[in-house]
């Protein structure tokens, strides 16, 4: 079986507060976008689970939200038949890592659809999803595959109707953004002078990242992105997905798209990963 893991971006990513738990009360608009990884699994006959990537820096072990998902789907097998499966799984990595765009969480998600669907379990997007959040906060929404609000901690997924396709520029630096150390700082950083953290507002709705404050202070260059970005006659918004370290913009057709991202090629150079693609739409495919 082979499938789509799709990237997401953050619309709006608000942070109501730090919980008991250690964790933050987020509420957060993500889409999938058009950007995604390739996944093929089949069964084999033994061997428990064997597992490649295309990257080699991608943990081939039980590091890998790949190897721990369908370990826990083979674990549920195993528990309720006694059976226990035996999978071949290859990854093809087409998101970034420290990205912000949930790669990895998304190749989780779509390891238990795959698995559900292969095996026949059918055991529903509830069960799935809950599943898919011991594994890590942004993994249950890739279950449902459809834009959603997320709360919580990201774990409780409300879908919603995005009828709407946005066309973007992603850029990433040759860096990643360690997620729990940008919801550490959050509380005690302070806004850099010249950039404009404020709401941009759309007929669907708003740009906001309330991450961007903790990140840029210490990533100045993507402060500098947003800055560049935001004063192209293409684009009509630009900001950070998640936790960083992508930055993206809307343009305001497609045909901008594909301008934008030259002209970001041409300003900052090869060292920079560089994408025009959509968002809105379907999420996880399984062929």
């Amino acid at each position: 079986m082979k499938l789509l893991a799709p990237a997401k971006i953050n619309l709006s990513l608000e942070i109501r507060g730090r919980r008991d738990d250690g964790f933050h009360e987020i509420e957060t608009l993500m889409v999938p976008i058009s950007v995604a990884d390739e996944l093929e699994i089949e069964r084999v006959e033994n061997g428990g689970i064997a597992f490649s990537c295309d990257d080699p820096t991608v943990p081939g072990d039980s590091a890998n939200l790949v190897v721990r998902a369908a370990q826990l789907f083979c674990d549920e097998i195993h528990a309720t038949s006694g059976a226990q499966p035996s999978l071949k799984i290859a990854l093809s990595k087409k998101i970034p890592h420290g990205a912000g765009l949930g790669g990895g969480s998304s190749d989780a998600a779509a390891t238990l659809l795959a698995l559900d669907g292969m095996f026949g379990t059918k055991f529903g997007t509830a069960r799935l999803a809950a599943m898919a959040a011991r594994l890590g906060s942004d993994i249950p929404f890739f279950i449902h595959r459809s834009a959603a609000i997320c709360r919580g901690r990201g774990e409780l997924v409300e879908p919603v109707d995005f009828p709407h396709t946005l066309h973007l520029v992603l850029i990433k630096p040759p860096f990643g953004v360690p997620t729990p150390w940008a919801y550490q700082r959050w509380r005690d950083s302070a806004e850099l002078p010249g950039v404009d953290y404020a709401a941009q507002h759309f007929p669907w709705g708003r740009l906001v990242n309330d991450l961007e404050r903790p990140v840029f202070e210490k990533y100045i260059l993507l402060a500098v992105l947003k800055r560049w970005l935001r004063a192209q006659p293409e684009a009509t918004g630009a900001l950070m997905s998640g936790s960083g370290a992508t930055m993206f913009a809307l343009a305001r057709q497609e045909a901008d798209a594909g301008v934008l991202a030259e002209k970001a090629r041409a300003e900052f150079g090869e060292t920079m990963w560089i994408c025009a693609c959509r968002a809105g739409g379907s999420g996880t495919a399984i062929t």
